[in-house]
């Protein structure tokens, strides 16, 4: 696991009474890769007593049973872990979604103000963001809801003052090098730039959560009529998207 220089070094915390989070972050600045990196090594040691590993954004979360080890015992294996080769996790595979998006119009109103604000034309914009495969950092706010990342330094724009009233479910909004794919309705800060028909949650799915972290992303655009049809005729809420796992 390679730490980004620039960032402040990992910072451990007692959570609640059985858990350690390992921070990669100072509030203001985050590297999810990191986390992500770093939750691998977690649970490829296969430490005694850790019942959950789960990272964010900027952090990572370890559960233990305090029956099997104790917080002291426990924080020093997981920092002698800061410096583990992140290849220590093995070889894994990887889940890679295409997944069919209509960008700018009535599928994304706000992609013109991002693309400026990004040095882009709206078609530069799709093409960069159809060009870049993104990986899902965390899942949060609603159920199933995915954060991905990271976008180039031309998108690291703030939210907006002022809140859009309600998007809907399948938008896809940007801020901060990240994009959001909204699982329902609901207000934001963040830019609505586009719109596909996958539902990140259905209950009667086998996999009622569609992505996991560490997941790759990899939009690819279509038109808003093609995304209208694709959520209304797929049963399984899953809107074209398609799932391949590589090696």
């Amino acid at each position: 696991m390679t730490l980004n220089p620039s960032m402040p070094q990992p910072a451990m915390f007692p959570l609640g009474q059985d858990g350690l989070l390992v921070r990669f972050g100072d509030g203001f600045h985050a590297d999810p890769t990191a986390a992500l990196a770093y939750g691998d090594v977690v649970r490829a040691a296969d430490l005694s007593g850790v019942t959950e590993v789960a990272t964010s954004l900027a952090s990572t979360y370890v559960r233990f049973a305090p029956t099997v080890t104790d917080r002291v015992a426990l924080a020093a294996r997981l920092r002698d872990l800061f410096d583990a080769p992140r290849n220590s996790a093995g070889a894994t595979a990887t889940r890679l979604w295409t997944i069919p998006a209509s960008f700018g119009g009535d599928s994304g109103p706000q992609l013109a103000d991002a693309a400026q604000m990004a040095d882009l034309s709206p078609d530069a914009a799709i093409a960069e963001l159809t060009a870049t495969d993104l990986s899902v950092l965390a899942i949060g706010f609603a159920p199933g809801q995915p954060y991905l990342g990271t976008l180039s330094d031309g998108w690291n724009k703030p939210r907006e003052t002022d809140l859009t009233p309600q998007v809907p479910a399948g938008a896809l909004v940007v801020a901060l090098r990240q994009m959001v794919l909204f699982a329902n309705p609901s207000p934001t800060g963040w830019r609505w730039i586009g719109t596909c028909a996958l539902a990140p949650f259905r209950a009667d799915r086998a996999e009622p959560f569609a992505l996991r972290v560490g997941d790759t992303i990899r939009f690819t655009p279509t038109d808003a009529a093609t995304i209208a049809q694709l959520a209304a005729n797929q049963a399984d809420g899953l809107g074209g998207a398609v799932c391949t796992v590589v090696p």
